[in-house]
């Protein structure tokens, strides 16, 4: 007989009742790290207070009154967006697929408003995951994702990842866009060059395309700094952005430059729930912790301090680890045994992590992580590599 829930994760037999800071803790009184951070979700730790605070103000206010009136928390938050990063305008929406919907169909509406209608087809890469929308599953094109789902979306062509002449040799008069993971996420923790960021940026402007970036998982301080684009001195036309962005809220948005959004107008793109002012509270409070003083150096100190201990990691149980991949606070372990394997092993000694494609486990821990929880998740990494080794 089915279960209530529909089975489509396969979910381990563990079920958490609170959380505070990097920990998180079991309905059986168990504590454990969590360096999952809700796959990059919780960047701000479990109950934060200015979050916490922020949400149940503005619980006693009003929750949501859709779309058809102005939103404040929109406006407030939407500047802050644009004010710290390369856009002109935001659309927020729900979830990382939905940004990616939206960024698009953005990408497809630009050339139908200045003139080259032919335009619709995406460069994107071969191991890239956009979401699990029909258009977003078609643009990451994994047969794993792709299985019982025909017909496949059309509109996508997809290259080697970090390939810059492939990506110049797939450029046609027929593509709108090239839409890259700054960080293949899914795909195995696997960074792009900073090169084949600024190369692609250049392609895109030679060929009179749109740059777009997916940065539902490496946005929001996930690289220690607010974009993982930024490092590479380059600004896209449309990005999409999720996750980190509620710190545990579902909230996700499109960011666009005035150009690039020229075709998204009244009636060409909406969400009855996205930006509620419950949403926006939330973000306006994620933003005033990650855009304060000295909170971007942590991450990148942080960043530094656990790199180093997961290459001590890696070279001291080669048995176990074979690579480590990543940038910032996104990290990735390729493993020798099952990823499956290894991660479970981690959560039977209390640190929580998550897979990845090419047999990786993902280390994401919350960007508020401090040098006693890299510590104690090294330690644990050490034990249970030991273990299983044994």
């Amino acid at each position: 007989m089915i279960p209530t829930v529909m089975p489509t994760y396969a979910r381990a037999d563990l079920a958490f009742e609170r959380g505070e800071g990097a920990y998180l803790y079991a309905t059986d009184g168990r504590r454990f790290l969590d360096f999952a951070a809700g796959v990059a979700v919780n960047a701000l730790g479990h109950c934060h207070p200015h979050m916490v605070a922020a949400l149940k103000a503005q619980a006693d206010k009003l929750w949501h009154c859709s779309n058809l009136y102005r939103v404040p928390g929109q406006e407030k938050v939407s500047r802050r967006l644009v004010d710290n990063s390369f856009a002109d305008t935001v659309f927020f929406c729900n979830s990382g697929a939905e940004a990616m919907e939206g960024v698009i169909k953005t990408c497809r509406k630009y050339h139908y408003e200045t003139g080259n209608p032919q335009r619709t087809r995406i460069l994107t890469a071969i191991d890239a995951f956009h979401g699990r929308t029909l258009a977003t599953i078609a643009a990451g094109g994994q047969a794993k994702h792709l299985k019982g789902f025909a017909p496949m979306v059309e509109g996508f062509d997809r290259v080697v990842y970090g390939d810059i002449a492939a990506l110049k040799a797939a450029i046609t008069p027929d593509t709108a866009a090239i839409l890259i993971e700054p960080i293949q996420g899914e795909g195995g923790i696997r960074p792009a060059s900073l090169d084949y960021l600024r190369a692609a940026r250049a392609l895109a402007d030679e060929a009179g395309i749109l740059l777009a970036m997916d940065e539902v998982q490496s946005g929001m301080g996930r690289t220690g700094k607010l974009f993982a684009h930024q490092w590479a001195g380059i600004a896209p036309d449309v990005m999409g952005t999720a996750k980190g962005l509620g710190g545990g809220f579902p909230v996700g948005a499109i960011l666009a430059t005035e150009k690039a959004a020229v075709g998204m107008v009244a009636g060409t793109h909406g969400s009855t729930f996205g930006g509620n002012p419950l949403a926006m509270a939330v973000a306006d409070a994620v933003l005033d912790v990650m855009l304060a003083e000295g909170f971007m150096e942590h991450v990148q100190a942080m960043s530094a301090r656990l790199w180093a201990g997961l290459e001590d990691v890696a070279r001291r149980h080669p048995g176990v680890f074979s690579e480590l991949r990543g940038a910032g606070l996104m990290l990735g372990l390729k493993c020798v045994p099952p990823a499956a394997e290894v991660g479970a092993k981690l959560r039977d000694n209390g640190l929580l992590t998550v897979g990845a494609g090419d047999n990786v486990v993902r280390i994401l821990p919350p960007l508020v992580v401090g040098p006693a929880e890299i510590d104690e998740a090294l330690s644990i990494l050490h034990r249970s590599c030991g273990e299983l080794a044994a």
